[in-house]
């Protein structure tokens, strides 16, 4: 009955962020259950990886080292997290959110006729009373996530069915570590006796990967413009500005489905989540799609000829104009004072 989270391993050999992000939540989730944090990790050599999930509190780690298990295949991978819920019958899986997470939780939620929450943005405990029957449920996991475009924000239950299973957004969860390391328990997994050849048949032949371009969620300060800004020209004004506060431009969708930026500079609910220290949004009305991607940034600037667009709700300094004339302005004075 704990709560068990399935820890992608990267082409570096290191514990996806996601995953880590996810064992910080299922800590939380497991204190106020009073339950133990268990992690999965399927690997061909967990080597050093299994050291930074000690740094989050887990209290025991199911471990199978195998070649036939990296790079990711989806068969071997689906036999061991059957294997592992119906041993140790867990309360609640969690999964990132990735193409790993998205090809690997809905196969097992199949299998163990389950529940499964796609895409969350935020997880949490609680009590339900369903009025049909009469019937109280309490500890029930909260399974919250956007829905019907980002119109409205829908709060999911599994009450009858265990494990609870979701998926999560990559950035939603705050990665925190545990106060207090321990060394975790490892179970060690038999992989043949739960991997048949007839789980082999994919073989990947060769592989191409392309390196990431942008990392938004490792940057301190971002300029961030929306449909408001105007054309992709006026995009330049962004990029200047960020690179005199050595930051980073990121887009919202309208933006980027005007053409005036990169898709993997999208920030909001169909694209990254972002927590830096500063915010500087131009010509972003502040719809809850992206809100929902930025509104833990430290400090949020807002510029826009607007002085009523929803962001400047939650911006701690709100500045009404034009932005082609506005960042002008910043851009000299940054390059002025800065050192």
């Amino acid at each position: 009955m704990n709560i068990i989270v399935y820890c992608e391993i990267t082409e570096e050999k290191q514990i996806a962020e996601v995953s880590l992000e996810l064992l910080s939540k299922g800590r939380k989730l497991a204190e106020r259950l009073g339950v133990k944090l268990e992690a999965m990790v399927f690997t061909d050599k967990a080597g050093v990886a299994l050291d930074r999930i000690n740094d989050f509190g887990v209290d025991v780690i199911h471990l199978a080292e195998d070649a036939s298990l990296f790079p990711y295949c989806t068969l071997p991978h689906f036999k061991l997290v059957e294997a592992v819920f119906e041993q140790e019958k867990p309360e609640i899986a969690l999964f990132g959110a990735t193409s790993v997470g998205r090809d690997l939780a809905p196969r097992v939620a199949s299998a163990l006729r389950c529940g499964l929450t796609a895409d969350c943005t935020s997880l949490e405990i609680g009590d339900h009373t369903e009025t049909r029957t009469n019937t109280e449920y309490k500890n029930l996991l909260y399974q919250i996530r956007p829905a019907f475009g980002g119109n409205i924000i829908a709060t999911i239950i599994n009450p009858e069915t265990r494990p609870q299973m979701a998926t999560v957004r990559e950035g939603v969860m705050k990665l925190e570590e545990a106060p207090h390391k321990k060394k975790a328990e490892i179970k060690t997994i038999d992989v043949l006796k739960y991997v048949k050849p007839e789980d082999l048949i994919v073989e990947i032949l060769d592989r191409h990967i392309e390196a990431q371009k942008v990392n938004l969620k490792a940057a301190n300060i971002i300029v961030a413009g929306g449909y408001g800004v105007g054309s992709k020209e006026n995009f330049g004004l962004l990029r200047d500005l960020a690179s005199v506060l050595g930051g980073e431009v990121a887009a919202t969708r309208a933006a980027v489905d005007a053409g005036y930026s990169e898709h993997e500079r999208q920030v909001g609910q169909t694209g990254i989540t972002v927590r830096p220290k500063l915010y500087i949004a131009c010509g972003i009305s502040g719809a809850v799609q992206h809100r929902a991607g930025m509104d833990q940034a430290a400090k949020i600037i807002s510029i826009n000829t607007d002085p009523n667009a929803p962001l400047n709700a939650i911006a701690d300094y709100a500045i009404t104009g034009d932005l082609t004339q506005v960042l002008p302005k910043m851009i000299t004075y940054y390059k002025k004072h800065s050192k």
